[in-house]
Formats: structure tokens, C-alpha cells, sequence
């Protein structure tokens, strides 16, 4: 679409893993998701660990390489070999928000020089007072202020909240569109991490940003995204509107994350308990990867892998819903959790 700025067309992404002396398995970390976001939008992707989101996002910011699929960015495909001079352009539009603060910095420069080395990077015109002078504006922009009691401080002397300032201010450096923000706020004390998530929202508006916002926190996911993919073992269950996948969620997987973060003032509270038998993430996958674990998996579900079906304004990935096309369907299909509680 027209109005995109990101989007996965069935992209996969398989690692090679040892096997004995001589042998390796395929591990299939990303296996087949379509989504798009579109600008000015925030998107969360969740999903409990080892589901494949931070994977989406280094594909996305091309720290690795897609196995099959496209990926476009404004359009553009970015898949493949880019020259230098593309690299560079891409590197200004799209930029990321790393999940740790402490890792993220090298201890051994001042945090001037970490955000200005951006800046000259992205903006060889520039002198070395005018590096200054836009660090300095970064500084403030983020919430560092006044920014030269911080201009020669290294990462050690600030807090984690300042580090995660640090982070943003650095992405900010190259004027991007496009943030992927890899659980930004999982390292950070609750209150801090919310004021960070506020930091980035006013960013969205005055910089006209989009982002990609990876999460395993459902508050996080509310608080933050206009819409949001559910991933489960590198495949994008269900998609969809947050309020709405959030209030009244359709695929059972989305329902046990919703378990493991009750909120005792929704609407309908729905139950299902699955088991704890995990997927083989390098076997053939023939199947609907939560069969192991769903408790209304039928015989079909064990041999045989849904399609992607569209239901009212959502795509979810589940045979309940292969013929569900309108509210009343829904509806009908999300009351059999209920039957759980009984």
C-alpha cells in the first residue's frame, strides 16, 4: 500500500545450527509472516521469548539477512545487496532503539562524542562546532537538559533511564523515519520506563516517526501501538487493531498471553489452558505451530498449517476462522473459551 512504511511479504529466516560432528539442523526462527505498518503508526509485535520478534527487527534494520521474502521500506526493497552509498541511506531513514542501555554504549567515550560521531557520520558538511551545537539540541530534545552537564559524562556516570536518552538521541542523530525499538523499556525501573515510553510518543509527533515497538508487555503494547501482531514461533497468529485484539482476542495463543497478564477490569475475561509442550521449531512445521499446546487442536490442526484469514478489520491464523467472515461469526467463534471456565 500506498501509505506503508514498512512491509513483510512472507519472509523467513532460518539459522543453521550444529548437529553432531559433522551434521546441522534448520532452525526456523521466522517462517512465513506478512504485515505492514503503516506511517506515522506504531506497531507492537509480541510474542514470549524466542517467538522471533527481535529477529523481525534485525531483518528489518538489515543486521540480518532475510533467507526468503521481501521487505520494503517507503516502498523501496531492501532485501539483498546494497551499495555503500545506499547502505548509508538506508542506515539515515531507518534506525534502532536497542534493549539495552548498559550494552548499547561504549563505556570508553563520552556521550558527546557517541551522539556526535553519528551526526559527522550522517553530516560530513558540518564543522566541528556545528557537531556540537546539534548534539546539543539532541540533548535537549530528549530530555537532557541542561545538556552540558551531561556533554562529558560517559555511559557509567549516568542512570539507566539517561543511558536510554543517550540511545535515542544517537538514533535521532540521522533524522530517521522509521524506529525499531527492541523492548526499550524492559532494563528500566517501572516509572522510568513509562516515562521513557511517553518520550518516545512526543517524539512520534513532532518528528513524524514510525515505529516497530517489540515487546513481550501487553500493558507496554496498550500503552503504547495503534495496532499489534501476536508472533508465535516465528508465525503471526493474529493482527489486528490493539483495543480490539486486546478486548476481545480470537487466536488461543493470544488469549494465553492475555492470561499471563490478567487485567481485572476487562470486559470478558476468557480462560484456556494449554500445555507446556513447546513446538520443534526445526522440524518440517506441517502444522499449526501451537497444535502441541492448544487444547482445542483437532486432528486437522496436527497435520495440517491454517492459512491467514481475514475476520472484520483482523487477520488471525487458526481454522476456527476459516469461514468466520463477519461480527456475529466472531463472536460465536471466541465464546467456545468460555466453555474452559465451566
Amino acid at each position: 500500500m500506498k501509505d506503508a512504511a514498512v512491509r513483510f511479504e512472507h519472509v523467513k529466516k532460518y539459522f543453521m545450527k550444529s548437529s553432531g560432528l559433522f551434521g546441522h539442523t534448520t532452525l526456523k526462527a521466522v517462517d512465513d509472516i506478512s504485515f505492514e505498518i503503516k506511517k506515522g503508526e506504531i506497531l507492537a509485535v509480541v510474542g514470549e521469548s524466542g517467538c522471533g520478534k527481535s529477529t523481525l527487527a534485525k531483518m528489518l534494520c538489515k543486521i540480518h539477512d532475510v533467507t526468503e521474502g521481501k521487505i520494503y521500506v517507503d516502498g523501496k526493497e531492501i532485501t539483498g545487496h546494497m551499495s555503500k552509498q545506499e547502505m548509508q541511506e538506508f542506515r539515515s531513514n531507518v534506525q534502532m532503539i536497542f534493549q539495552d542501555p548498559f550494552g548499547s554504549l561504549n563505556p570508553a567515550h563520552k556521550v558527546s562524542y557517541i551522539v556526535g560521531r553519528a551526526v559527522e557520520i550522517h553530516n560530513p558538511h558540518m564543522n566541528k562546532k556545528e557537531v556540537k551545537q546539534r548534539v546539543i539540541e539532541l540533548f535537549e530534545t530528549v530530555g537532557l537538559t541542561p545538556a552540558v552537564d551531561f556533554m562529558e559524562k560517559h555511559p557509567n556516570q549516568l542512570s539507566g533511564g539517561q543511558r536510554q536518552r543517550i540511545v535515542i538521541a544517537r538514533a535521532l542523530a540521522v533524522e530517521p523515519s522509521i524506529m525499531v525499538a527492541d523492548e526499550p523499556t524492559s532494563m528500566l525501573d517501572v516509572s522510568i520506563g513509562i516515562e521513557i515510553m511517553n518520550l518516545m510518543m512526543e517524539l512520534k509527533e513532532k518528528k513524524k516517526l514510525t515505529y516497530m515497538y517489540i515487546t513481550h508487555n501487553l500493558a507496554s503494547a496498550r500503552y503504547m501501538a495503534d495496532r499489534i501482531a501476536v508472533i508465535y514461533a516465528g508465525n503471526c497468529v493474529e493482527q489486528g487493531n490493539i483495543e480490539e485484539v486486546l478486548e476481545k482476542p480470537l487466536h488461543p495463543y493470544t488469549i494465553l498471553l492475555l492470561n499471563s497478564t490478567p487485567e481485572p477490569f476487562r470486559e470478558e475475561q476468557f480462560e484456556i489452558h494449554a500445555s507446556e509442550e513447546l513446538p520443534d521449531l526445526t522440524g518440517p512445521m506441517q502444522m499449526c505451530p501451537f497444535s502441541s499446546r492448544c487444547p482445542k487442536a483437532t486432528e486437522r490442526c496436527k497435520n495440517e498449517k491454517p492459512d491467514i484469514y481475514k475476520v472484520g478489520q483482523r487477520e488471525v491464523k487458526c481454522f476456527l476462522y476459516e469461514h468466520a467472515k463477519t461480527e456475529n461469526e466472531v463472536q460465536l467463534n471466541v465464546s467456545i473459551y468460555q466453555e474452559e471456565k465451566s
